[in-house]
C-alpha cells in the first residue's frame, strides 16, 4: 500500500466519505488512486458500508481476476466493475412481512420477464418500495410474461406496503391503485388501462 496507510486508516476514510454522501464507487476510486491497493480499498468500502468481513472478502476474491485486467489510471473502471458485480451491496435482513413482500416482488419479476437482472441489488438490499414503484409502471406488450400472475403479486405486495409509514406512501397508494386497475381489467377481459 502506498503512502504507508493502514487498513484502519482506509476504513476510517471510507466511512468518512460515505458519511458525507459520496457513493461507494467514488470512494473506492479515490482510495484506489491514492493507495494503489485495490483489494484493500474494496474491502474498506465494503466494511464501511456494513458488509460482513467474510462476505466482503469472498466477493473481492470472486472479482479479483477481473480487477487484474485493469491498470493504474483505470481505477474508475474498476470501481464500476465492483458496482456492477454487486460487491458493495449490503444484503438487508428482512422481517417475515418484508420477506413476504420481497417474495411477491420476485414472483412479479419472474412473471414480467423471467429474470430480475439489474434489479438484483434492489432485491438484495431490501429496496421493497423502490421495486414496487418500478414494477407498478409495467406495461405488457406482446406475449411476454404472465400479466395475471404479475398483477396479482403486485396487488398483494402493494397492500402489504401500504401499511408502512414513509415518504413514498402516497406514491405506493397510487401504484397500488394502478395495479388493482390492471388486475381488474385482466379479469374483465377488457383493454388494460394506462
Amino acid at each position: 500500500m502506498k503512502h504507508g496507510e493502514s487498513e484502519d486508516t482506509l476504513l476510517l476514510d471510507a466511512r468518512t466519505m460515505l458519511g458525507a454522501g459520496r457513493d461507494a464507487e467514488e470512494v473506492f476510486t479515490e482510495l484506489a488512486v491514492r493507495t494503489g491497493d485495490w483489494g484493500a480499498c474494496a474491502l474498506a468500502v465494503c466494511l464501511a458500508l456494513g458488509v460482513p468481513q467474510t462476505d466482503a472478502e469472498a466477493r473481492i476474491r470472486e472479482v479479483h481476476p477481473l480487477l487484474e485486467e485493469f491498470t493504474a489510471r483505470e481505477e474508475d473502471f474498476a470501481g464500476s466493475l465492483l458496482v456492477c458485480g454487486q460487491v458493495f451491496v449490503v444484503d438487508r435482513v428482512l422481517d417475515d412481512r418484508g420477506e413476504r413482500i420481497r417474495d411477491l416482488l420476485w414472483v412479479a419479476a419472474g412473471a414480467r420477464w423471467g429474470n430480475p437482472g439489474s434489479l438484483l441489488a434492489w432485491f438484495r438490499g431490501g429496496e421493497l418500495t423502490k421495486l414496487f414503484l418500478f414494477f407498478s409502471k409495467t406495461e405488457f406488450r406482446g406475449r411476454r410474461g404472465s400479466p395475471t400472475d404479475f398483477w396479482a403479486a403486485m396487488v398483494t405486495a402493494g397492500e402489504l406496503l401500504t401499511g408502512e409509514d414513509g415518504p413514498d406512501q402516497d406514491a405506493v397508494t397510487v401504484g397500488l391503485e394502478r395495479c388493482r386497475a390492471q388486475a381488474a381489467a385482466l379479469r374483465a377481459g377488457s383493454q388494460i388501462p394506462r
